[in-house]
């Protein structure tokens, strides 16, 4: 049974003045955000909790969310970390085997505002053509007080995002007697992350985006991995300046997204915001070395600018096939290579696991 038209009226006001109105769902009150979209069919609940959506208020663009529940294991950290959930249809009577519980209850848990009910292919197409934009989702009559919504709307932005989501001690996974050692650098890090390497034989040590080169080198891991994470990467000036003496090391390091991004700065590289940014589970990357296309789960605003690097230091290892922008790095000399995508995707496109695979050789292997 599908709830489409329950709930109280609740509003989603844009910075542009666009108001849409729909139903309530999950928690009451108002939230503002940086409204962007995913096209992943499945995996709501790990969009949920993905702490790489701080501060968004993210739109599902397929129709009908719910349908299967929600459960403990399919979450990607401890928490939820955006600030509102946009749906077109819901359905509050999951039905799978898996099934824990409703995600009505799970957003109401999590003190997640969300909205149901509107038009999400015209909300999709507007930030598609205008770019990201903010966005406010109240159950208060927004045409009251509309002029003052927007003035706090257009001052949004989001700050500290990585200190937002970061653990704040260190913790360790795995098998003690496990043959590798891994420290995985965590700015907003997701679980499956964590569950790939300790498959693959490595004891996880999960360190705060705080923690510097030098303890870093203290844990002796065979290597490093530097996570994903949300916000703009130039914000993270002091992890930055960390990366880089890792990156002077000889230890050998796997980027993913966020971690990516910091790599690429740390060696002189540059950023850019993208128009409307990668979120979701169909995106085609290109191995340039070997001509071979993948299709990738991707959650990114931000892109490397591949001609900022001198080919000296790296060489793009990875190209977006829909709209040509960088999706790796390889960087010369070094044991070092990153990726814009999330090869550790779950559920979802399984092509690019066997990157976890190359990290492993870069270590040595199971010793």
């Amino acid at each position: 049974m599908s709830l489409f038209n329950q709930g109280e009226k609740a509003y989603l006001l844009l910075a542009n003045g666009k108001v849409f109105e729909g139903r309530s769902c999950g928690a009451k009150g108002t939230v503002i955000g940086e409204v962007v979209f995913t096209t992943g069919l499945t995996a709501y609940q790990e969009t949920l909790t993905d702490p790489s959506y701080y501060g968004q208020i993210v739109t599902q663009t397929f129709p009908l969310i719910g349908n299967y529940g929600v459960n403990e294991a399919d979450a990607e950290s401890n928490d939820t970390y955006l600030s509102g959930y946009i749906i077109r249809e819901w359905c509050n009577t999951p039905s799978n085997f898996r099934c824990e519980g409703n995600i009505n209850d799970f957003l109401i848990r999590h003190n997640v505002i969300g909205i149901h009910n509107i038009d999400t292919r015209c909300l999709t197409r507007m930030i598609r053509e205008t770019g990201v934009m903010n966005g406010m989702i109240t159950t208060e009559d927004v045409y009251a007080n509309k002029e003052a919504y927007l003035e706090q709307i257009r001052a949004f932005s989001i700050k500290d995002a990585v200190k937002a989501v970061t653990d704040t001690q260190i913790r360790v996974y795995g098998d003690e007697d496990a043959p590798l050692r891994v420290v995985l650098f965590d700015f907003g890090y997701k679980r499956n992350i964590r569950r790939m390497l300790i498959e693959r034989g490595c004891q996880v040590y999960v360190v705060p985006a705080t923690t510097t080169a030098e303890q870093i080198r203290e844990i002796d891991p065979d290597g490093i991995m530097l996570s994903n994470g949300p916000g703009d990467p130039k914000e993270c000036v002091s992890i930055i300046k960390e990366i880089k003496k890792l990156y002077d090391s000889n230890v050998p390091i796997f980027a993913i997204c966020l971690g990516h991004q910091l790599m690429a700065l740390a060696n002189g590289g540059k950023t850019y915001k993208l128009k409307y940014g990668h979120r979701g589970g169909n995106h085609p990357v290109k191995d340039l070395q070997t001509g071979r296309v993948y299709i990738s789960s991707q959650n990114h605003g931000y892109a490397v600018d591949a001609d900022s690097i001198p080919e000296s230091v790296a060489v793009p290892a990875f190209v977006n096939v829909n709209d040509n922008t960088n999706e790796g790095m390889s960087y010369v000399g070094k044991n070092i290579f990153t990726v814009q995508f999330h090869p550790e995707a779950c559920p979802g496109p399984q092509d690019s696991g066997y990157l976890f695979d190359r990290f492993m050789d870069m270590m040595g292997g199971t010793k």
